[in-house]
């Protein structure tokens, strides 16, 4: 399969002057217990690929960058999706951006509150990092008092969830297929952003508004057409104000991302998470760097809210060797205040050779409180294990 990919992109880099690189990835996870749910296996292989082309001549730019996952188990993580297919002009001091693009708002390490162009691809991972594509239109205007940042955002993603065999999920399966809207105009209701952004000298500040159908849904309990107890998803229409802020103050690093919305419940709430990263350079007169990382995160609903983070601590220590690998780790406890809950992860990475990359991740969980979002993960601790190649 790898040779055969190689020798289709390679005539095509050299007879349209296209750029081609990416990444295929094959995973393994490794479950330490059966899984709460029947069908639920505690080995799971799977395989990525994302490959990017991107076509330059003078001022114009254009970018596909499709994935797709096949994965053992799961039929819903089993999935393709275009992260980026877009045109994009540049100007002296703006530009302007027409397709399906990724947006990436935040600074602090636990969560992005700030973060809402983008809808989450969960069957990727729980983290929340991976985004599905986004179509939009998107102007940027360069000027000596910032950066403004205009979205038109003319089609919603539904947030993908993970099937009736996959682990890391609710003990219920999310019907996907019954999304509800509040908008008559649901998937097609155009959203819009506006961002604004400026450095003086260590600070780094964002302003932002969105207002459209919310990219996290509310569940409830409903019956899916075979008459089995599942979860709906329901996207409200929101409107969302953020702030994040960093500050590089010596060997500290202060971050800090804040929100205020209307519509998803019966009042507005505000949410948080700020918190530092503290850098020992040179541990021990070496190239090592060991940064130690605390965060808080607060969400005004408490137990209502929709996130396990209402009212938690993190705690991490990211390690960097900078050797001629990239080795890095990083590590991190949540703490659950209210619930007295726990998780803890590790990632870590290095490069081999020029061209592969080994990924360790592995995450466990501790909840004993079934209100607690965390409950659902109780016998899902994991280590994953993946070797991508690069291309």
């Amino acid at each position: 399969m790898i040779r055969l990919l190689v020798l289709l992109l390679l005539p095509l880099q050299a007879v349209c002057a296209w750029e081609v690189s990416g990444y295929i990835e094959p995973e393994l996870r490794l479950f330490a217990e059966e899984g709460l749910q029947a069908g639920q296996e505690r080995t799971n292989v799977s395989l990525a690929i994302q490959p990017e082309f991107v076509h330059q001549r003078g001022s114009y730019q254009f970018v596909f960058t499709p994935f797709a996952r096949i994965d053992q188990q799961d039929d819903e993580r089993t999935h393709v999706d275009v992260r980026e297919l877009y045109w994009l002009y540049a100007g002296d001091d703006w530009e302007v951006q027409a397709g399906i693009g990724r947006v990436f708002w935040g600074v602090t390490e636990s969560q992005h509150l700030v973060d809402i162009i983008n809808q989450t691809d969960l069957v990727e991972n729980i983290d929340t990092e991976d985004k599905l594509g986004q179509p939009m239109i998107r102007l940027s205007l360069v000027r000596d008092w910032g950066i403004v940042d205009a979205f038109i955002l003319p089609g919603f993603r539904e947030r993908t969830w993970p099937g009736e065999k996959g682990r890391l999920r609710y003990p219920l399966v999310v019907d996907a297929g019954a999304a509800e809207y509040e908008s008559g105009q649901k998937q097609w209701h155009v959203d819009w952003a506006l961002r604004w952004t400026q450095s003086w000298g260590d600070w780094e500040i964002g302003v932002a508004h969105f207002s459209g159908t919310s990219r996290e849904p509310q569940l409830s309990p409903g019956v899916d057409k075979g008459g089995r107890l599942v979860l709906i998803p329901y996207y409200p229409l929101i409107d969302q104000t953020s702030l994040d802020l960093q500050a590089v103050k010596g060997d500290w690093l202060w971050k800090l991302e804040a929100i205020s919305r209307d519509g998803q419940g019966p009042k507005r709430y505000s949410a948080a998470t700020a918190g530092f990263e503290y850098t020992l350079v040179g541990v021990n007169e070496s190239a090592v760097d060991v940064g130690l990382v605390v965060e808080y995160l607060w969400d005004e609903r408490g137990s209502d809210a929709l996130t396990p983070f209402q009212d938690d601590v993190m705690a991490g220590v990211r390690i960097t060797l900078n050797d001629e690998q990239s080795t890095e780790a990083l590590m991190g406890l949540i703490s659950d205040l209210e619930y007295a809950s726990n998780s803890f992860s590790i990632e870590a990475s290095r490069r081999l050779y020029d061209r592969f990359k080994v990924n360790i991740e592995a995450r466990f969980f501790d909840s004993n409180e079934p209100r607690d979002l965390a409950w659902g993960f109780r016998k899902d601790d994991y280590l994953q294990m993946s070797l991508a190649w690069y291309f």
